[in-house]
């Protein structure tokens, strides 16, 4: 390419430039070596301001190739203060890049507007031949690089690095097949000798390490994403292996974690945490993942450990942990902020912690520990939780009434029958505003074969009509829990009394389904409602028989099988009722029925399988215990007494 006739700045002028850009350098350095962060930080801030007079000073004479050396490394120096000033590496400096690559256009001869900064970069790199120039557009480069690869840029980079391969040697911009392309073209990418007249503020050999695990991770988090856990295996052990802080390695451990337990390895995914937790002690999300391969591996105890390990860091708030490295202005943590790492290493609040020890603790019947978990939870509550706590979907929490009817739960199991009443009437009298007199909703879910005009608010009111049935749940079973735990108390009539309250708050909703049986395409919401209703009819049953009103017991027993054909906890109630009401044939033939159907896990459908549903919600697990039928063994033998003599006698 022909140069510009420009004049050069004089010698002098060029001289005090680069003076002052190495004055400025050895501030950085002094700096560095000062040791606190918020020193070095505000120097950066004073470095940046520096840096960028000395350019616009520079920029205000015309282009010429003497001066660009300079002019470039200064712009080089320039943006990474600016990258370490913001602790950001978005590319909010593309302008100052590309201005920079006009000037080397013009400097030559060939200045063209119109082109963006990926063209830029290939009309530069293509037809600027002037050796002094290689070496600072090639560690300008590697700047613009880090801006791409941060903003997922992948493609460009590499081809970015195809152009800078190819000025210093055509033949090693190519890679072997099967060899990841960008990461062949960063290693094989040759760093410019750095010039003691124009000295950096951090070395290209450095932002090379950096590109280099870089983007390893990103492409190892990508496949991880895609679901190619091989590929994503090999791409963060080569990030592992990489130039990095601890911070950064430990969530390159956790990540591989992530990896090995997705590809049904848990003890792997083990002891990458082990290194996680091994580099940074208090890299808290990798703790977080160690409960959950415990979780998936069935080791509750272990689970529980790192979960209260984990409250209690959260609970001290200890500061991030210092890289042992020296401080640089362009670093990995500064490229690498994806969704899947933000959602990989999201950082729990502490009450969603202590919910998750509640919930582990009553799923494994740890009563005792469970209630003191719910009970601090709820303490949590009063703090102002909603506002900590992030709504977006990412949170262990469920919905904050089902919290407070696990925890009635919980209390009903350890005998606290009054105080898991008083919980309930808390949840009870929220919802109650909240709930229309009457509710008309589709009884299953349909699946229409394309959106109509109309189908966003169709949409709209589907969602409504499911938060208000939510909140007729939670309703209803305050009421049914509260039925239980009178019951419990011996208090049958106000048992019945809440059982009926509960029914009667079910008959607000207004069914409007097909009437055919099978429950693929139920909603979740009217199912939950319809277990609740069985509940109810069988716990009111059961106080019925213990005030020795068996008609009415057996209504509701009859009822319950309406809703729920064949269960055999109400199958086995229904036939108690019509025992103690004397008709025995009929309660034989029942039971020998009953006793036909296959058999639930421990072989005593009566007794163990008092539902044919899908999951249900946590809360119900102890209403579902109290609705199983405890005298299996002795109505079975009476009837078979029964039947013995009844085949004995002649008549």
């Amino acid at each position: 390419m022909k140069r510009r006739r420009g004049a050069a700045p004089e010698p002098g002028c060029l001289g005090a430039w680069a003076a002052e850009s190495r004055a400025l350098a050895g501030q950085w350095r002094a700096a560095r070596c000062s040791g606190p962060g918020g020193t070095a930080a505000r120097e950066v801030r004073q470095l940046r301001g520096g840096f960028g007079e000395l350019l616009l000073r520079m920029r205000g004479l015309p282009a010429a190739l003497p001066a660009l050396p300079l002019e470039l490394t200064v712009l080089y120096n320039s943006l990474l203060c600016t990258v370490g000033a913001s602790d950001s590496a978005i590319e909010g400096e593309a302008e100052g890049m590309r201005q920079g690559l006009l000037r080397v256009l013009e400097a030559c001869g060939a200045c063209r507007q119109d082109l963006s900064t990926e063209e830029l970069w290939q009309k530069v790199l293509q037809e600027v031949t002037a050796e002094e120039l290689r070496a600072p557009l090639h560690r300008l480069g590697a700047l613009q690089a880090a801006w791409w690869v941060s903003a997922g840029r992948l493609g460009s980079t590499a081809r970015l690095f195809q152009l800078l391969s190819s000025t210093q040697d055509p033949g090693r911009a190519h890679c072997s097949k099967g060899e990841n392309e960008l990461l062949s073209l960063l290693k094989a990418w040759r760093v410019p000798a750095e010039e003691a007249s124009l000295p950096l503020l951090q070395s290209a050999e450095d932002l090379k390490e950096i590109l280099c695990t870089t983007a390893a991770f990103l492409q190892g988090l990508q496949e991880l994403e895609a679901g190619n856990f091989p590929t994503a295996l090999s791409l963060l052990q080569e990030a592992a292996g990489g130039f990095c802080s601890k911070r950064v390695l430990a969530q390159i451990y956790t990540c591989l974690s992530c990896c090995a337990q997705r590809m049904g390895k848990p003890q792997t995914a083990l002891q990458h945490l082990k290194r996680a937790l091994q580099v940074d002690l208090h890299f808290l999300p990798a703790l977080s993942h160690v409960a959950a391969v415990y979780h998936e591996l069935g080791e509750t105890d272990a689970e529980l450990q790192a979960l209260a390990l984990l409250y209690e860091a959260l609970e001290k708030n200890p500061p991030a942990a210092s890289s042992s490295s020296p401080h640089f202005l362009m670093r990995t943590e500064l490229l690498v902020h994806t969704p899947i790492l933000a959602s990989l290493l999201r950082h729990r609040h502490p009450s969603e912690v202590k919910y998750l020890l509640a919930q582990r603790c009553l799923q494994d019947g740890r009563v005792a520990d469970a209630v003191e978990h719910y009970l601090d939870f709820l303490a949590l509550l009063q703090e102002g939780l909603q506002q900590q706590v992030p709504l977006d979907g990412s949170s262990a929490l469920p919905r904050i009434p089902e919290v407070f009817l696990e925890a009635a739960s919980a209390l009903e199991q350890a005998g606290r029958h009054q105080d898991a009443i008083t919980v309930c009437e808390e949840v009870i009298s929220r919802t109650t505003d909240l709930i229309p007199r009457m509710l008309r909703v589709e009884e299953r879910l349909e699946q229409p074969e394309c959106p109509s005009p109309g189908a966003g608010l169709a949409g709209g009111l589907l969602s409504q009509k499911k938060e208000s049935l939510c909140c007729l749940a939670w309703r209803a079973a305050g009421y049914l829990h509260q039925g239980w735990a009178w019951a419990a108390l011996g208090e049958s009539k106000e048992a019945i009394t809440h059982f009926s309250r509960c029914l009667g708050d079910l008959l607000r909703v207004q069914l409007c389904g097909s009437g055919v049986e099978p429950t693929e395409n139920l909603l979740p919401e009217v199912e939950v409602l319809q277990k609740i209703r069985l509940l109810s009819l069988i716990g009111r049953g059961t106080q019925f028989l213990e005030l020795g009103r068996h008609k009415e017991a057996l209504l509701d027993f009859q009822h319950g099988l309406q809703i729920s054909p064949g269960d055999p906890a109400a199958t086995s109630y229904l036939v108690q009722a019509l025992w103690k009401l004397n008709r025995k044939q009929e309660a034989a033939a029942r039971w020998q029925k009953l006793s036909e159907s296959p058999p639930g896990e421990e072989g005593r459908p009566c007794c163990d399988a008092p539902f044919s549903f899908r999951p249900f919600p946590l809360y119900l697990v102890s209403c579902l215990e109290q609705a199983m039928f405890p005298h299996c063994d002795s109505l079975a033998r009476s009837i078979q007494d029964f039947l013995r003599t009844s085949n004995q006698d002649p008549s």
